[in-house]
C-alpha cells in the first residue's frame, strides 16, 4: 500500500469496495485518503512507534477510528490541557472521538499503529496522500471537495 501503484484510489461519491483490513495493514503513509463521499470519508493512518496522531479537535465533524495493528494510548476532553478520557487500545479496538473533542492516539508499542479513520463530514482532500506528519502540518492544500457537505463552521483547532 506505500506505492501509489497499489494503494487504494479514493474514486469519490461513487460505489466502492476493498479489503478495509488488508489496506489498513499495508498502508505505510501517514495518510491516506481511500474514500470520499457527500457526507463520509475514510482515511488510513499509519503512525509509528512513538508517534502519534496529534492533538486536535474538529468543529462540527465526529470521527470513528480502528486500530487494525499495534497499540496506543487515546485521550480526550472537553479542552486541550483537560484529556479526562483516558484508554489503552490494540488491534480491534475502536475510538469515537464526537465533534469538538479534543484528542490524541499515540503509537505506545514497539510497530506502527494502523489505523482507518472515518470522518463525517470529509475532512481532506480526496485520495491525498501525506507520507509524514511532518507533511500533513505543512500541507496548506488539504480541504474536502467542493462538492462534500460541509457545515458552516469554525475552523479545527491543533495543540
Amino acid at each position: 500500500m506505500g506505492s501509489t501503484a497499489d494503494r487504494i484510489k479514493d474514486i469519490g461519491p461513487q460505489p466502492q469496495s476493498f479489503d478495509i483490513e488488508r489496506a489498513t495493514k499495508e498502508n505505510t503513509n501517514y495518510r491516506s485518503v481511500a474514500w470520499s463521499g457527500r457526507y463520509l470519508q475514510v482515511t488510513l493512518m499509519s503512525i509509528p512507534a512513538g508517534g502519534d496522531i496529534g492533538l486536535e479537535a474538529h468543529a462540527e465533524t465526529d470521527q470513528f477510528l480502528r486500530l487494525d495493528a499495534g497499540s496506543g494510548r487515546v485521550q480526550m476532553g472537553a479542552a486541550k490541557d483537560k484529556l479526562t478520557f483516558e484508554r489503552e487500545v490494540s488491534d480491534g479496538w475502536c475510538v469515537h472521538v464526537p465533534a469538538w473533542t479534543w484528542h490524541n492516539i499515540t503509537n505506545i508499542g514497539a510497530t506502527p499503529m494502523q489505523v482507518y479513520a472515518l470522518y463525517a463530514p470529509a475532512h481532506h482532500t480526496p485520495d491525498k496522500v501525506q507520507a509524514t506528519a511532518a507533511a500533513a502540518e505543512a500541507d496548506k492544500d488539504d480541504e474536502p471537495a467542493a462538492w462534500s457537505v460541509q457545515p458552516k463552521h469554525a475552523p479545527d483547532k491543533h495543540g
